[in-house]
C-alpha cells in the first residue's frame, strides 16, 4: 500500500538550494551533537580518578565517590592471612595518611624494616609480583613498584557537581536539546518515510532526552541511576544521528520516488 503524505510540504519537493540548506543544518546539528559527545568524554573520563571512561565516571560527576583505597580495602579484609597484625597495622597507617606523603614513606631508608616497601616485599611479593605462580598467584595485580601501588594506595573521596551548575547546565541543555529535537523531528515527519518508523524513532529520542536528564537529579541522590544516563544519552544521540540520516537520505531522493514504497 502506497504511503499517504497529508502536508503539502515534503522535503523532496524542495529545489536544489532548499536541499542544501536544510541538510547544511542537519549536519550541523550532527556535528554539534557529536562534538558535545567527544567534550563530554575529555571532560568527564577522569572524574573518578581513573583512567577510561566508566559508570564510575557519571557517578561521580552527579553523585559523588566516596571510596577507601583497594589496598586498605583488602588489608582490612583480612588479607594476606599470614601477615603480621603489627605490619598491618603499619601498612594501614601509612595508606591513612597524608596523600602528599605517600610515595616518599613508601620506601623511606630512615623506616628500615618497617618501610611499607618492605612489608610488600617480604609479605605480597609471592603472589603479586609479575612472575608469580602458583595456585595463590595474582599476577595481574603487581605490586613490585611504586607506580604498581600508587594506583591502588589512594582513597577517593570526590563531591558531586554543585547545585547551581547541575541547574544551570539542565536549563541550557534541556533547551538547546529539545529544541534542535524538535526541529529534526518535524524535518522527519516531513520525508517520504513511514509515519511510524518515524513517529517510533521520534518517541525514543524524545524519552532518552527525559531519561538522560532527570538521570541527572535522580542519581544525585541514587548513585545506582547512573547507568539510566547513560542508557538515556544513548538513546537520544542514536535516535538524533538515526533521524539526521533519514532526512538526509531523503533529500537526496528525486521527486516523486520514496525511500520505501511500502508503509
Amino acid at each position: 500500500m502506497g504511503i499517504a503524505h497529508d502536508h503539502p510540504l515534503r522535503l523532496r519537493s524542495l529545489g536544489l538550494f532548499g536541499r542544501l540548506g536544510v541538510a547544511g543544518f542537519v549536519i550541523a546539528a550532527i556535528g554539534g551533537a557529536a562534538a558535545s559527545g567527544a567534550y563530554l568524554y575529555m571532560h568527564h573520563e577522569t572524574r573518578d580518578e581513573r583512567p577510561g571512561m566508566t559508570l564510575d565516571d557519571v557517578k561521580a560527576h552527579y553523585h559523588g565517590i566516596v571510596t577507601p583505597a583497594p589496598l586498605i580495602e583488602s588489608l582490612e579484609s583480612g588479607h594476606p592471612e599470614g601477615l603480621a597484625q603489627r605490619d598491618r597495622d603499619i601498612l594501614l597507617d601509612w595508606l591513612r595518611g597524608d596523600p602528599a606523603l605517600l610515595s616518599q614513606a613508601y620506601d623511606d631508608l630512615d623506616l628500615g624494616a618497617d618501610a611499607p616497601a618492605e612489608i610488600m616485599a617480604v609479605s605480597c611479593m609471592d603472589c603479586h609480583a609479575r612472575s608469580a605462580t602458583g595456585p595463590d598467584a595474582w599476577p595481574q595485580v603487581p605490586l613490585e613498584y611504586w607506580d604498581d601501588v600508587e594506583a591502588l594506595s589512594i582513597s577517593r573521596d570526590i563531591q558531586p557537581v554543585p547545585l547551581e551548575i547541575l541547574a544551570a547546565s539542565t536549563h541550557t541543555h534541556a533547551l538547546g536539546m529539545a529544541s534542535i529535537g524538535i526541529a529534526i523531528a518535524l524535518l522527519g515527519f516531513l520525508t517520504s518515510w513511514p509515519r511510524r518508523l518515524v513517529g517510533l524513532v521520534v518517541g525514543v529520542t524524545g524519552l532518552g532526552l527525559a531519561v538522560d536528564l532527570s538521570g541527572w537529579w535522580i542519581t544525585r541522590e541514587m548513585a545506582e541511576y547512573a547507568i539510566a544516563i547513560a542508557i538515556g544519552g544513548g538513546m537520544y544521540t542514536g535516535g538524533m544521528s538515526l533521524l539526521g540520516l533519514m532526512v538526509l537520505l531523503d533529500l537526496c531522493m528525486p521527486r516523486g520516488k520514496a525511500p520505501s514504497a511500502q508503509s
